[in-house]
């Protein structure tokens, strides 16, 4: 029998208003996720009560001067780790005319992951979200342009013969920057699966998600 994911939401450390918030988003983005206020958890302590509690995957956002500018992906017991930054990212409360925030399991789009560290990177997203049912008007979608990941959260309905989106936010945009074997804190043990080195983009620009 394939359980459900148990997804736990945090922060880094100190944490401003708005990482809280935008954690708070996170945390309603993602069905059967908790949102934990972090308080002095070093990393090892985090994740040793994370596994005691039978959590599946950890996700923590980070800022910079109280942008959020990195999420993690970090799945239980073994891993993998995704590191991501963040950018353009959108609150629910900056989106004109923001639907309400449903809370049944989305339909997942994922666009464009056609390499094999494109469908890594997509198994590792997906995996934080239960199975959806039919008549759910909730999607989620997940479009890699130029190896940057835009999510966007819509409800949808139809209106006479056509389907109209509603979109509920919150918006923001992912780039891999490194991937790792084990779990968050193995981070300096773990065998690194792939890592984005700029160099790699002199000879020619290279695409890591999409062919």
């Amino acid at each position: 029998m394939v359980q459900d994911p148990k997804v736990m939401v945090t922060t880094s450390r100190d944490p401003s208003s708005k990482l809280k918030q935008f954690a708070k988003e996170m945390k309603l983005i993602i069905p059967n996720s908790q949102r934990i206020n972090r308080g002095n958890y070093e990393t090892k302590e985090l994740m040793e009560a994370c596994r005691a509690n039978d959590v599946t995957d950890v996700v923590i956002v980070h800022e910079h001067r109280g942008v959020p500018d990195g999420l993690i992906v970090s799945h239980l017991p073994f891993g993998p780790t995704a590191y991501f930054t963040l950018s353009n990212v959108v609150m629910r409360h900056d989106i004109p005319g923001v639907g309400t925030m449903s809370e049944v399991f989305p339909h997942l789009i994922f666009h464009n992951f056609s390499t094999k560290l494109g469908k890594r990177v997509m198994n590792i997203l997906k995996h934080l979200f239960p199975v959806t049912k039919d008549d759910s008007r909730r999607v989620m979608s997940f479009i890699n342009e130029d190896d940057f990941i835009h999510f966007r959260h819509h409800t949808f309905k139809r209106v006479e013969k056509e389907m109209e989106l509603t979109e509920v936010g919150p918006r923001f945009d992912m780039k891999l920057y490194q991937l790792i074997r084990g779990t968050l804190e193995e981070a300096n043990m773990a065998d690194v699966e792939w890592v984005h080195r700029p160099f790699m983009n002199t000879a020619r620009k290279r695409k890591f998600l999409a062919e």
